[in-house]
């Protein structure tokens, strides 16, 4: 099995405001940015902008998460000389922006690889978050509880009151370290388990940024896709799995390209997000709806499937760690 290595975990992070949040249509930056500089803030010693300048970066736990050095034997070329982050926030995708002292906010967070182990410092640093406040005006909230989900049961959860395995009970300020992972080997056994009907519907529910001969592109192929899939998976498996991949990726990328499009309700989407590190405001729009590919030889989609699986964790695109790139599989 390819990805029998690879290795995630997924936890919805539950919080309860003490006073008026207000947070953003798109919330995704605002939870990156507190979580970011908390992060920072707490465990950095060197208190550098730049992690390259500082002598503790091959051993520091923000550096690790946040930007991750390429090793010197690197097999995977990166013009940036970091690579993918090991965790994607998910923000709630509801976009109401006041939460009062009686609602709940909950978000997810997924770790992937060797960053599962460091679950304790996610958990620690959303409850030093809440003492800081997040939003407008810096809204304080108290983290009540961590939970975890086991493969696709994840998606059942959009209503706050079902439960998961409790992780971090902030109540007792309890942490369990006993959750359940979810692997490449059993993606790959749900893909081979999926009725084959010749066609799959994906829907992108975040703002998605996919860029081709650099532009980003406002239409989806499934080339495109699958060669952006491959990418960030092959990546993350490699640099946080310890799993190098080993895919004919000229001959499958080949063979994608007799997978078309039949329907798709694709449409921009525009958001800003305030960058602190370069004082200034980024446009991070992109593409949300529904497409429908279709398979022109019998069996081909599934030669793909887990990792269209696999995506629905992993996200896709630029600005994952933000929650862009959220889609998932629509049973057609």
């Amino acid at each position: 099995m390819m990805l029998e290595n690879f290795k995630l975990a997924k936890f919805k992070i539950l919080i309860r405001p003490l006073e008026e949040i207000i947070l953003p249509r798109y919330k995704g930056s605002t939870f990156r940015g507190g979580f970011g500089n908390s992060f920072r803030r707490i465990v950095c010693l060197n208190k550098k902008w730049n992690c390259r300048e500082c002598i503790l970066k091959e051993k520091c736990i923000y550096s690790y998460i946040f930007e991750t050095p390429s090793p010197q034997d690197i097999i995977y070329q990166n013009k940036n000389s970091y690579i993918s982050h090991p965790f994607v926030l998910e923000p709630p995708l509801e976009e109401k922006e006041l939460y009062t002292k009686e609602e709940r906010i909950f978000f997810w967070l997924i770790l992937i690889g060797k960053a599962i182990e460091y679950l304790p410092y996610f958990v620690f640093v959303f409850d030093e978050l809440g003492k800081l406040g997040i939003g407008k005006g810096r809204g304080k909230y108290l983290l009540e509880r961590v939970e975890s989900y086991s493969i696709r049961k994840s998606e059942i959860s959009e209503d706050v009151q079902k439960e998961g395995n409790i992780v971090y009970n902030g109540k007792d300020r309890i942490f369990f370290n006993d959750f359940p992972m979810i692997t490449g080997r059993q993606v790959e056994e749900i893909s081979n388990s999926f009725q084959d009907t010749g066609k799959i519907t994906l829907d992108f529910l975040t703002p998605t940024r996919i860029k081709f001969q650099n532009k980003l592109v406002s239409e989806l192929k499934f080339p495109l896709l699958i060669r952006n899939l491959f990418r960030r998976i092959s990546t993350l498996a490699y640099f946080h799995s310890d799993n190098l991949l080993d895919l004919k990726y000229p001959e499958l990328i080949k063979e994608a390209e007799d997978v078309t499009t039949i329907d798709s309700q694709l449409s921009w989407y525009d958001w800003e997000r305030y960058s602190a590190r370069q004082d200034s405001k980024m446009k991070l729009g992109g593409f949300k709806g529904r497409i429908t590919f279709q398979e022109n030889k019998t069996g081909l989609l599934k030669k793909f499937l887990s990792f269209i699986l696999l995506g629905e964790y992993t996200h896709i695109g630029k600005g994952t760690s933000f929650g862009l790139g959220k889609y998932k599989i629509i049973d057609n």
